[in-house]
Formats: structure tokens, sequence, C-alpha cells
């Protein structure tokens, strides 16, 4: 093979190594690579916290849905799970669903295959063993799934999901009012909303403008009608 052949070749398995990753951004490339933004027949939205757990974030958070009645989905980073087990146990035993975001956050697009399945495995492992609950869905590290990833994710029975909506609360520069207005706008029943409840891997402190927009999510959510339910909830 010629130098110039290799290089196409070689650009031809990186592309396809990647492609999964513009999935977020690109509705069509997601449905066609079978990874969900939405949960169809659905008659309301599923409200999804990234991240944690945090020790100041997620009690936030959990007793703002409490007071609302609200499910939620956590999408759970096994290093933390196992510094803060007890928040872990908490979200569990008052009826969130629990999912992987990884053992450790990291953007798979970086990792060897083999990294990828021992961090989705021990995630598993441990949320599993701390929550008392097997997590059924997986959304990857800033949502960018590799090719080996998202095969290997699914190989490992977890369902690759990503959101519909955001309110990009991981930035600084985002405020209480930005963060609900955004994740709130045009909603329909099937939306999976994407908020963060800890901010180890964004700017430092973003969980408290994702705390102090999250009355208003509730508000705007049951004023269109519509119910939270957890991902899981038929």
């Amino acid at each position: 093979m010629s130098a110039r052949a290799a290089a196409v070749v070689g650009a031809g398995v990186g592309a396809a190594w990647s492609l999964p990753a513009l999935a977020p951004l690109i509705p069509a490339l997601a449905s066609a690579l079978g990874v969900p933004r939405r949960i169809e027949g659905r008659t309301g939205v599923a409200l999804t916290f990234d991240d944690g757990p945090h020790p100041e974030g997620t009690p936030a958070v959990l007793d703002l849905l409490a007071a609302s009645g609200a499910k939620a989905t956590f999408f759970l980073v096994g290093e933390q799970v196992r510094a803060f087990p007890e928040l872990a146990e908490r979200i569990a035993s008052e009826g969130h669903e629990v999912a992987v975001h990884g053992d450790r956050h990291r953007v798979m697009l970086r990792l060897a295959p083999s990294i990828i399945a021992a961090d989705l495995d021990r995630a598993q492992v441990t949320i599993g063993e701390l929550t008392g609950s097997r997590p059924r869905f997986h959304r990857p590290p800033l949502g960018i799934y590799s090719y080996p990833g998202l095969k290997i994710a699914r190989e490992q029975g977890l369902e690759p999901l990503l959101w519909s909506r955001w309110g990009r609360d991981w930035s600084a520069k985002s405020t209480a009012a930005t963060i609900s207005e955004m994740v709130t706008a045009d909603l329909s029943a099937g939306d999976v909303l994407l908020l963060h409840d800890a901010d180890w891997y964004s700017d430092f402190g973003c969980w408290r403008n994702t705390v102090a927009a999250l009355p208003a999510v509730l508000e705007r959510v049951a004023a269109s009608g519509l119910q939270f339910r957890t991902l899981s909830d038929s």
C-alpha cells in the first residue's frame, strides 16, 4: 500500500472512530446511529442530571425535587459515587433513577476500547452495589461517543441516551434565568432535559446557578401541562 493510500485509509478509520461524537449536534446522525435524544411515546419529559453526586449540589437539587414531587434521572460518575455513597443511596431511596456517566469523567475519543470497557464495567458495579439498582441508561462525558465506546456500552447492556434540551449550566457565564429559559424552550412530550448537579468537571460553583434555576424549570414544566418522569417510567 502506498503512503497516500495508507493515509486515506487512516483518515477513513479515524473518521469512523470519531463520527458518533457529532451526534449531540446533529439530530439526524444521532438517529442514524440509534442514539436517542428523546424518549418517544411519553406523556411527560425526563429531567436528567450529569456529573454527580456532589456534597452540596446534589442535596440542594434533591430537596427541590422532593418539595415539588418531581422525579429525575441522575447520570452518576463512579469515582464520585465511591466518594459520596450516602448521596447515591439517597438518590435511589427517594425514587429517582440512577444511570451511568462513566467511572471517571474522560472523553471516549481519547480512550482505547479496553479502557472504555473497564471504565463502564467498574461504574456499573459501583453504582449498582451502592444504590441497589442496576443502571439501564448511559450517557458519555460531554455526550461524546467514539464508535468503539458506543458498541461497548451496548455490549454491556446499557442503552445510550443523549438529550433534546439543555441549559448550558456547566458555564459560569450562565445565569438562573438563561438556564431555565433555555432548557424549557419549546417543550414537548418526550423531551430529555440536561442539567448538572455538580461542578467537578465544569466551571467552579456552576451548580449554584442550576439550583437557582430549578424552581423556574419545575414551574415552567408544570405550566406546560407536562409531568416529570424518569427515563424508565412507562
